[in-house]
């Protein structure tokens, strides 16, 4: 029996949110290019951090790299020396690699960019990542940043996510950038990706910048549950989520024992209380309590 909108009683006619990944036809996989660049556009490592969690957790295997002399400057970013489990000593130089890898469980593949911000020529470079994500079959690209603000440690670290593709504004509620200024190589990739034909979203941490030297695993914790809600995958943060907690321990400690950063942390706080009041809503509990069941269901046998 119907009722008088058509919808059949006891259904539940909540739609279902728009997903970032298109589902594929049978059979077929989607890749997902992630990049993050380590220097300007990587406050506390956060973003450069979250990518290597990743790569470790699926066994990324190096596809590819990017000739270091055409982009870097090794006077600005300098080679480091290390020793190898051997003892003997190896100079390991500015570059970017490219790693892919399979989600489990799912249908989608991921390339994984990791790298500096380069020195010289960043269309060129630009360029020539996106003749690999087109030889790799990529079909999106997700761009991760972190940057310094105002922010308590001591709140939920704000991951924004923007895109300057009408078409994914309006089918996932996101909106443009509305930053105007100097930009990084996130920026530039975004917009070149995007003019590609790539749908392309980036994601910016905000980094409490009186604690800006890295490690910062709570912002990189928040990069990574933006990932899982846009892949639609499960992802195992257990370790990095007690990281997380054992950092914003230490902070309070450091905290505590300067009256002046207190008092400036508990002002971050009323403000940062205050904006999310009317946020109070049940969307955030509800996106959590998703990722919990997801994980839920991964866990069992």
């Amino acid at each position: 029996m119907n009722s008088v909108d058509g919808t059949p009683e006891g259904q539940d006619i909540t739609a279902e949110p728009e997903r970032f990944l298109k589902e594929p036809a049978d059979g077929q996989r989607v890749t997902v290019m992630l990049a993050a660049f380590e220097g300007w556009n990587d406050a506390g490592e956060a973003a450069s951090d979250a990518l290597h969690y990743l790569n470790k957790l699926w066994d990324g295997k190096k596809v590819a790299t990017v000739d270091a002399e055409e982009y870097y400057d090794f006077q600005f970013t300098r080679p480091t020396v290390r020793r190898t489990s051997s003892g003997a000593r190896k100079v390991k130089w500015p570059s970017t690699r490219i790693y892919k890898a399979e989600v489990p469980d799912s249908n989608v593949d991921v390339l994984l960019v990791l790298g500096t911000e380069p020195s010289y020529r960043w269309r060129a470079y630009t360029t020539e990542l996106l003749v690999h994500a087109e030889a790799l079959k990529v079909d999106s690209v997700i761009l991760l940043g972190a940057l310094l603000a105002d922010v308590p440690h001591s709140r939920p670290i704000p991951v924004s996510t923007t895109t300057e593709d009408s078409s994914l504004r309006e089918r996932l509620n996101l909106e443009a950038s509305q930053y105007e200024g100097p930009v990084g190589i996130v920026g530039v990739l975004a917009e070149f990706a995007l003019l590609a034909g790539l749908p392309t979203v980036s994601l910016w941490a905000a980094v409490p910048h009186y604690v800006a030297q890295p490690p910062s695993p709570k912002a990189q914790l928040a990069i990574l549950h933006r990932i899982e809600d846009l892949l639609q995958v499960p992802l195992d943060s257990l370790a990095l989520a007690e990281e997380s907690e054992a950092w914003e321990r230490g902070v309070d400690e450091l905290a505590t024992e300067d009256p002046e950063i207190a008092a400036y942390v508990r002002q971050l706080e009323e403000a940062k209380d205050t904006a999310d009041l009317p946020e109070a809503s049940g969307e955030s509990i509800a996106r959590e309590f998703e990722r919990y069941l997801k994980r839920r269901g991964k866990e069992r046998p």
